[in-house]
């Protein structure tokens, strides 16, 4: 049982629901910050910090067919900390999407942010605005050309629609954990944070570390034995 516990809070849960609905469409992109000021380590970058947390929302919200395929990381450390303050991760997925992940130490604001782009819906998860955590977009461009070996001549269209801010269980999401952690011994099957679910991050990071020692090359993320 792994720790993941922002999976467990109502707003990414929801978020869940939406991508394997497929109420999002087809996915195109995702954004996610993840910035403050401190805490400056000097045993552990920024990207082994504060990434993990994103990345375990991603294993947790993407569907089977848009996992990450490999990773290229870039790092900074501009106050001379030892170990890099600031760290930008590009994520090639399953399918052709990509996902970007900001982390930073030195940003004199707090920011929490993700944002899910796809064919039908965008959505924007703000974890700092408890009034309205998640908006979802009907907005988006369409082609009036489908075939996609003709898409250099369509025309292209921007639809302007509703948006939506959806209301949101209340919960607590360390209590989620706990009762997930419990219900998975009883029913003696892999929690949903399970050691899969932890391992898949770590093979994450681990290319993303060798990525950032070789200049931000792409490098390819193994496959945990046993994944889905």
């Amino acid at each position: 049982m792994c720790d993941h516990t922002y999976c467990y809070t109502p707003a990414v849960q929801h978020i869940a629901r939406l991508l394997g609905s497929g109420e999002v469409g087809d996915l195109y992109f995702i954004d996610s910050v993840r910035i403050n000021l401190g805490l400056v380590q000097t045993d552990v970058n920024v990207i082994w910090d504060l990434a993990p947390h994103d990345l375990s929302i991603l294993e947790h919200v993407l569907p089977p067919d848009n996992q990450v395929m490999s990773v290229a990381a870039r790092g900074a450390d501009p106050i001379g900390a030892g170990q890099a303050c600031v760290g930008y991760l590009a994520l090639e997925l399953l399918g052709g999407a990509i996902a970007h992940i900001h982390v930073n130490w030195l940003s004199p604001t707090k920011v929490r942010t993700m944002i899910i782009g796809g064919s039908r819906k965008t959505l924007v998860w703000d974890d700092l605005n408890p009034s309205q955590r998640i908006s979802v977009y009907d907005r988006g461009i369409d082609l009036t050309n489908g075939d996609r070996e003709l898409r250099h001549r369509s025309q292209v269209e921007y639809r302007i629609g509703d948006v939506v801010g959806p209301a949101l269980r209340d919960g607590e999401a360390l209590s989620g954990v706990i009762t997930e952690f419990a219900s998975a011994i009883h029913e003696e099957r892999e929690p949903i944070t399970g050691g899969q679910s932890g391992l898949r991050v770590l093979r994450i990071l681990e290319a993303a570390s060798t990525s950032l020692d070789h200049g931000g090359i792409a490098v390819p993320v193994r496959i945990a034995v046993g994944a889905g």
